[in-house]
């Protein structure tokens, strides 16, 4: 009997023209978390496909519980106990919980689908993962971290002894997180393999025992968690030392640039007050609900504040509209790049050039040549890794999506540049190249503000932190003295109610 209930070996996958996989292995042991991690790009995608028969390689062999197994497509993997829980639920919003969970599986007998049965065996999963919604519920009306939970369910459904979790916690909030891990340990302990993807470090210390690291379509090696330090395991992924994670320059701080003096908006923030100078990075955190987000949407115009005041370079500015913001030059860059910074379907060029497309137009007619030549030479200056400018957005890593947003915010006269989440989604070398850039903006005179959840972001690249919690600014931190620690108590109600400072 194998000790593995799952492996792979010798594993190649060729695309025209593209070595997806190149000779990977892979192990997986019963009741085990197996973290795989590399950059966007190195292959896990592809190796995910292979395992649960979307794709069938060109060479290897695939072994479950010590047998040779040639999976046909995904209803033979379905079949032998293999399931997957992607990022983005591939789920069907106007039907039930319990029509999603047992779709293409349905219970049925003398030919009539037994929905009271199906009701029954679904809410006997939600309780098993402690859910707050039952199985009538539409799948349209849930969170993402509900409608995770109903991907879960479905994988149980159809008695999966092997789980692959694709990026799990992208779209979590640290809460939800913790609910996921809860629900992780428990599949482990009922003797569930998990194979777990993710960019984010904490996940894989949280619930995984070992990882194994692919690099440019390579299997590069398996390591146990618990004796890796962080270089080494960046230096697996990438290929180099990451000497500085966090790059940030030295500036000389220029003059104000934005002052925000008591904004308020019902239900949402209340009496914000906060400055950014030239050549500043100021760093917005918080937990998830805090506000931050909504602040800076009202002074961009997206929507709009009922009192304060908003001073660009010392004059009070009034603006209504995105595109008023951009005039005036602030420039928001949106956490959901796909759905708010990007038009995926379209190429990298014209979607650098959008918020300027006018200039390119004489009486009606774009000058194709000139917007061309601004977007080329935009994204080569963020060093977005693409094969030409109309390559459509769709199909870049995140990494290079979120530097084709940059480089839209660049093809304008910006002063002040609000960065919501930026490097969200992004492998670990991507969010370094991510940092330089910012800090070559900073380096240039823009105002940065830089919104983020990730405590070691905030503290790497801040001059200085403002600190949210339930809509008020509960603390502002200078870089030297921040701490996570301290950071964590203001964002909490505990430093909310012992009142941290409010400069």
């Amino acid at each position: 009997m194998s000790e593995y209930v799952l492996e792979l070996k010798g594993i190649t996958k060729i695309f025209p023209g593209v070595k997806a996989l190149n000779n990977v292995q892979f192990q997986l042991k019963q009741g085990e978390v197996h973290a795989l991690m590399g950059e966007n790009g190195a292959g896990k995608s592809t190796f995910i496909k292979v395992i649960t028969g979307v794709h069938k390689a060109e060479e290897g062999e695939m072994f479950l519980n010590g047998e040779k197994v040639d999976f046909k497509g995904p209803r033979d993997a379905q079949a032998a106990g293999i399931a997957a829980v992607y990022q983005h639920a591939t789920s069907y919003p106007d039907l039930t919980v319990a029509e999603n969970i047992f779709m293409g599986h349905e219970i049925i007998s003398h030919g009539m689908i037994q929905w009271g049965a199906m009701n029954r065996e679904a809410n006997k999963l939600l309780q098993r993962m402690n859910a707050d919604f039952d199985s009538t519920a539409e799948m349209g009306t849930l969170s993402v971290a509900q409608q995770q939970m109903v991907e879960i369910a479905k994988c149980l459904s159809t008695n999966a002894r092997i789980i692959i979790f694709d990026e799990p916690t992208a779209s979590l909030t640290r809460s939800e997180s913790e609910e996921l891990y809860r629900i992780i340990d428990q599949l482990k302990a009922d003797g569930v393999s998990i194979i777990f993807i993710s960019h984010r470090f904490e996940d894989m210390y949280r619930v995984a025992s070992r990882v194994t690291v692919f690099r440019d379509s390579q299997y590069i090696g398996t390591y146990d968690v618990d004796g890796i330090t962080n270089a080494d395991l960046i230096k697996a992924m990438v290929g180099r030392e990451i000497k500085d994670l966090f790059p940030k320059p030295d500036v000389v701080i220029g003059d104000e640039m934005l002052r925000v003096e008591g904004l308020s908006r019902t239900g949402f923030y209340r009496n914000v007050s906060f400055t950014v100078h030239a050549g500043e990075i100021l760093g917005f955190t918080g937990l998830v609900g805090a506000g931050r987000t909504e602040v800076m949407e009202s002074i961009c115009g997206i929507t709009k504040a009922e009192s304060g005041q908003v001073y660009l370079e010392g004059k009070e500015i009034h603006i209504s509209t995105p595109a008023e913001a951009m005039e005036k030059g602030i420039i928001l860059l949106p956490e959901d790049r796909q759905k708010e910074g990007l038009i995926m379907s379209w190429g990298l060029g014209r979607n650098v050039t959008l918020p300027t497309i006018g200039k390119y137009a004489r009486r009606g007619l774009n000058n194709e040549k000139k917007e061309r030549e601004l977007s080329r030479d935009l994204l080569e200056e963020v060093d977005t890794k693409a094969v030409d400018i109309f390559q459509p957005a769709s199909s870049l890593s995140g990494g290079n999506q979120q530097k084709v947003v940059v480089a839209k915010a660049l093809s304008q006269e910006m002063k002040v540049v609000i960065m919501d989440e930026p490097t969200k989604g992004v492998d670990v070398g991507a969010k370094a190249e991510i940092y330089g850039i910012m800090g070559d903006l900073a380096l240039k005179g823009y105002a940065i503000i830089l919104i983020s959840s990730e405590m070691p972001e905030i503290l790497g690249m801040s001059d200085r932190i403002v600190v949210m919690c339930n809509g008020r600014k509960t603390g502002e931190l200078m870089r030297g003295e921040a701490t996570q620690e301290g950071i964590l108590e203001l964002a909490m109600e505990k430093g909310h109610k012992e009142g941290g400072s409010a400069n």
